[in-house]
């Protein structure tokens, strides 16, 4: 199929939108498996953070498959491009964060303001995304909303990127100086004390956009491969199982490495590091393009309009399953579980409450969580997403509207 003939909306990476956030899910709550499972598979779990790598190298294809071959260095332009992406990123992330820091103001919890000293300058910097460039302050407000800085940061180096890929034929060589700039950063800044800003080489790789920038790249490269040749394939090899079965290859050797000191994850060890930001993310973009190239069983279902709704409400869930909303569950069970002894007490029966199992009130917390997503998605992300894009913020509206 021709790049003219192919609609710029891909169900299935709606679908694989689901699949990320449900894979950090995991990821962070892989404690629940405490008994009755194997070492391995609960580091195998906990390496389930890939899901990030998944939205950056799906956000890479996403961004230049839209906008490679219409972006203009112009002010117009650029308006319009900044208009479509804070409507898609900002508001939800917006109100939630502010959320947050109303919950801290109430309860003083320090996991939101890691004890910075000034909570209103954080709440700035947070609804800034300045925080992500700051060891100290990275996991501060949402915690998971770091990942938006990174993304930020890639929404504006694109046109910047796609001017030097067109003009002067430097594709593959921006990465590299990307990274070489990022080390540079830390070897300028990790020694000055300023909240750890680019403060070690670890953080700046795998939490800043210039450790980061491959995975985007590979997207990049996917687009462009697409692009150039279309969608039709003339041999039979199923991409779709082979990256996937490599993705996952890479995370069980990523959960077999020893976790430095300091840290959380085998994502942390050097190797780790090369693997997620390298080969984790171009078996990512062979699964994307298998996708996008065959019929699987897999595509089949990534494109159910069910798991499509749950694809574009995954980003709400992605804010909202770590934090002060999964804090207000996680106590919602606890409660529940008391009323339920006592009335078992008033019985005078022996019986097991619904709400003592962690592992199952963990699918509870999973399934709410959805549906509060959903609601929030349609009732709230997509009628402000609208009403930004219609209204004459940056550029009055045209009649024809870029996602």
């Amino acid at each position: 199929m021709s790049q003219r003939g192919q609609s710029n909306y891909f169900p299935v990476l709606t679908g694989v939108r689901a699949l990320a956030a449900y894979l950090v899910f995991i990821s962070h709550y892989d404690y629940v498996f405490d008994e009755g499972f194997p070492q391995w598979l609960r580091r195998f779990f906990h390496e389930f953070h890939i899901g990030v790598t998944v939205f950056f190298v799906l956000s890479g294809f996403l961004i230049t498959y839209r906008y490679y071959h219409n972006f203009q260095l112009s002010g117009k332009w650029f308006r319009q491009y900044v208009k479509n992406r804070v409507a898609r990123i900002y508001p939800m992330y917006f109100l939630l964060t502010t959320g947050a820091f109303i919950y801290y103001y109430f309860t003083h919890d320090t996991s939101i303001t890691k004890n910075y000293p000034s909570p209103v300058g954080l709440y700035f910097m947070n609804i800034f995304f300045a925080r992500g460039f700051f060891y100290q302050l990275w996991d501060t407000g949402i915690a998971q909303g770091w990942s938006l800085t990174v993304e930020e940061c890639f929404y504006f180096s694109a046109p910047i990127i796609f001017y030097i890929a067109i003009k002067y034929k430097k594709f593959y060589v921006q990465p590299v100086i990307i990274t070489l700039t990022g080390v540079l950063l830390v070897l300028i800044f990790r020694h000055v004390n300023w909240w750890g800003f680019f403060g070690n080489f670890t953080f700046m790789m795998l939490y800043t956009f210039l450790g980061r920038c491959f995975e985007f790249f590979v997207g990049i490269q996917l687009a462009l491969w697409l692009l150039k040749r279309g969608f039709t394939r003339k041999n039979n090899v199923s991409f779709t199982y082979i990256g996937f079965g490599l993705i996952f290859v890479f995370v069980l050797v990523m959960a077999m490495l020893p976790i430095p000191q300091g840290w959380i994850a085998g994502l942390q060890h050097p190797v780790g590091i090369v693997l997620n930001n390298y080969l984790i993310s171009s078996a990512i973009g062979l699964f994307f393009y298998g996708l996008l190239t065959e019929q699987t069983a897999v595509k089949s279902v990534l494109s159910m309009p069910f798991v499509e709704l749950l694809g574009k409400a995954s980003y709400i869930f992605y804010l909202i399953h770590l934090g002060y909303m999964y804090g207000f569950l996680h106590h919602a069970w606890d409660w529940l579980n008391e009323r339920v002894f006592d009335l078992y007490g008033n019985w005078g029966v022996d019986w097991k409450s619904p709400f003592e199992n962690d592992q199952v009130n963990l699918v509870y917390a999973f399934i709410v969580l959805n549906a509060i997503s959903i609601f929030l998605f349609k009732f709230i992300e997509e009628p402000l997403n609208h009403a930004i894009r219609k209204s004459g913020f940056l550029i009055k509206p045209t009649a024809r509207h870029q996602n």
